[in-house]
């Protein structure tokens, strides 16, 4: 069943993914950082340069740099499944990007496989490791 335990936190784990993705079209280091753990943990191995980030000082010092080569983003996320076992989940989310670069459109889609945990009654990423599925460029416009 890809969709497990209690409603309440599998809800507050829905707007953690929303608030992450709200947080990088607003391109907000502050609330996106706040999406974190602090011994979080993100890796991308589709990216082996970028590799894998731990603590969220580091991830958010990581990211800002990262978006300068994502201007005028637009960055949703779903989740496809989300398991809660206490005061830890896993989820599967699926993202999908629009941004321009070098005069052409991008349209990234990719899926993470994340673990969450429950901190003084707050679920934060603890882990999230991000894999492409389809990667479009298309002249500007189109």
């Amino acid at each position: 069943m890809p969709f497990t335990g209690p409603f309440e936190d599998r809800l507050a784990i829905r707007e953690l993914l929303e608030t992450y993705a709200d947080a990088v079209t607003r391109r907000d280091a502050q609330d996106w950082g706040a999406t974190w753990a602090q011994d979080a943990e993100w890796s991308m191995p589709d990216y082996p340069e970028i590799g894998t980030t731990k603590g969220r000082e580091a991830i958010v010092a990581m990211w800002i740099e990262a978006m300068k080569a994502y201007p005028g983003i637009m960055f949703e996320a779903w989740p496809g499944a989300i398991e809660v076992d206490g005061d830890r989940a896993v989820m599967r989310s699926y993202t999908s990007e629009v941004y321009d670069h070098d005069g052409v459109t991008m349209r990234d889609r990719g899926v993470y496989e994340d673990t969450c945990v429950k901190v003084e009654g707050r679920w934060y990423f603890a882990s999230r490791s991000f894999r492409n599925i389809h990667r479009q460029h298309a002249p500007r416009g189109v």
